[in-house]
């Protein structure tokens, strides 16, 4: 049954829940005081041949500005532990969404979020394991894309 809630489970589950493998991922979008953040994160989970991943967004936290709807989204997908070792996670960031990939696209979550920091420009990003298992981040970049420009003719 818990496979087919899976937003129920993120909010139970959240990342603040410590587990075994899991949670672990990044806090986006996060102010100074954290009283803004929104969290992508994982849990793995073996089911009885295999490994299930799970992939939340959690906006529960992610502003403070009244009467936002702000869910915890999720997303499992079968994962081989044995085999793949590694889970990518690929999110992409701007000023009201957060767009997440994980397991190379098996998972994907969009959701817009509206926190008050990114008003002031003063937001954060952080990795994260709350877990009992050690996670090496084999890998982690980040970009700051530029303004657009915009070429007007006249005339």
């Amino acid at each position: 049954s818990w496979l087919l809630d899976t937003e129920k489970h993120c909010r139970e589950a959240d990342a603040s829940v410590h587990g075994g493998l899991g949670p672990f991922g990044l806090v986006v979008l996060a102010s100074d005081n954290m009283d803004e953040h929104t969290t992508v994160h994982f849990r793995v989970y073996k089911s009885e041949q295999k490994y299930m991943a799970l992939l939340c967004s959690d906006l529960r936290r992610s502003s403070l500005r009244p009467g936002l709807y702000t869910p915890a989204y999720g997303g499992f997908f079968e994962y081989d532990l044995e085999k793949e070792k590694k889970i990518s996670l690929r999110t992409l960031i701007d000023r009201s969404a957060v767009e997440s990939f994980g397991g190379g696209g098996r998972a994907c979550i969009m959701a817009r979020v509206y926190p008050a920091a990114v008003v002031d420009g003063a937001t954060h990003m952080y990795a994260f394991n709350n877990g009992s298992s050690t996670v090496k981040v084999s890998q982690l970049k980040a970009w700051s894309m530029t303004r657009a420009q915009v070429n007007v003719r006249k005339g």
